[in-house]
């Protein structure tokens, strides 16, 4: 013998949303009858209440006088569900309307798929293991492509020196009238500044031992052998370097690259050579006017603060700074214009082919330019060490 427990809902009304549960026999399923019109702006039985003071088993929901329906009775078969696959019991649904089975289907469905892509948690260990592959994923292609980059470059400047002639020069000229126009200011400004302050700072220590002339010598040997190449070439780097950087990627943008590889034009000895030379040949050009500037500025200190004379100072500065210093100088600005260029051009070749990827291409141009200055100033730091220059 059954006996039925009538859901709190159960209203007055004929024809109102009604759910009953009947409990299981020995051994048999639990039966919720559902019947009544169920309609969202109408109120409707609950799951929760209706299994609230039992523990039924399996469950098999029958039809018991239903009228109209939507989707509220579908929402209470849903939370049925819910609560059957939480409690680990079955819910069968056999005797519903095909439509109600197979919108009930549908959604379980759903939710198994989701369930299965949904990617498990996992641990620090797995975390840390997967961030170090993709970390030398990425490593592994940067390096791929600044390799195959330079290859290229190595067989361009081998093309040049096998058939010159062919080479578009113009181009070279063009580009290093461009380096010599944007920088030739501020680095007028930077190296003249520069002199003034190294002289100040060393004028207020030598005057102490009354060696105020030694100034010159300081002056001369700071800003020829570092100081002069190097506040060029960061500057260099900042305008010469950028700017390729954004010419060759809004030409990257545009699909002129692409354009120019479709006619069988190497990009390479078209767009890169010619902005590598012309960086590498006024790098030195551009150390030199930066030399002469901070000379200028040291002078321009002693002569006003220590009153010394601007021929005693010259002399001074002659008789210190040799061409061996001068040349040292020259040898860095010409490598220092070399991994200028490299680095805008390959920024520039290898950017993404957008607004975004033109910027950060300009911006990863200039920290790489001014990280292959700072390694290669160390280099020959250590170079010039050991032969004793």
């Amino acid at each position: 013998m059954t006996t039925s427990h009538p859901s709190p809902v159960e209203g007055s009304r004929s024809k109102a949303a009604s759910a009953k549960l009947e409990d299981a026999p020995a051994g048999g399923d639990c039966v919720v009858k559902v019947g009544g019109d169920w309609q969202l702006n109408a109120a409707m039985p609950s799951w929760n209440s209706l299994v609230a003071q039992h523990a039924p088993g399996n469950v098999r929901v029958v039809p018991d006088s239903l009228g109209k329906w939507d989707s509220s009775l579908l929402l209470f078969l849903v939370h049925g569900r819910k609560w059957c696959l939480q409690s680990k019991h079955a819910l069968n649904a056999e005797a519903l309307p095909e439509n109600l089975q197979t919108l009930l289907r549908q959604i379980a469905e759903a939710d198994t798929s989701q369930q299965k892509t949904k990617p498990a948690a996992k641990t620090l260990a797995e975390r840390v293991q997967a961030w170090t592959i993709n970390l030398g994923k990425k490593v592994r292609e940067k390096v791929r492509e600044n390799v195959s980059f330079l290859g290229d470059c190595t067989l361009g400047f081998v093309r040049i020196m096998r058939r010159p002639h062919k080479f578009r020069w113009l181009d070279v000229f063009v580009e290093m009238q461009q380096c010599w126009v944007s920088s030739l200011p501020i680095v007028a400004l930077v190296s003249f500044l520069v002199g003034v302050i190294l002289a100040f700072q060393a004028a207020i220590q030598l005057q102490q031992y009354g060696a105020a002339v030694f100034v010159a010598d300081l002056v001369g040997l700071s800003v020829v052998r570092e100081m002069g190449p190097m506040m060029a070439a960061m500057i260099m780097a900042g305008g010469i370097g950028a700017a390729f950087a954004a010419q060759l990627g809004n030409m990257k943008v545009g699909s002129e690259i692409d354009a120019l590889e479709t006619l069988g034009v190497s990009t390479v000895d078209f767009l890169v050579l010619p902005r590598l030379l012309a960086t590498t040949v006024m790098m030195p050009i551009m150390a030199l006017y930066a030399n002469v500037l901070g000379i200028l500025g040291g002078m321009f200190v002693s002569a006003t603060m220590l009153s010394i004379p601007a021929t005693a100072y010259w002399v001074e500065t002659q008789n210190r700074v040799g061409l061996l210093d001068v040349g040292s100088g020259l040898i860095k600005s010409f490598v220092f214009g070399l991994g200028i260029g490299l680095a805008g051009c390959l920024r520039g070749m290898n950017c993404e082919p957008s607004a975004t990827g033109v910027g950060k291409a300009t911006t990863s141009a200039v920290v790489t330019g001014i990280l292959l200055i700072v390694i290669t100033d160390a280099v020959f730091a250590l170079i010039f060490n050991v032969l004793g220059i």
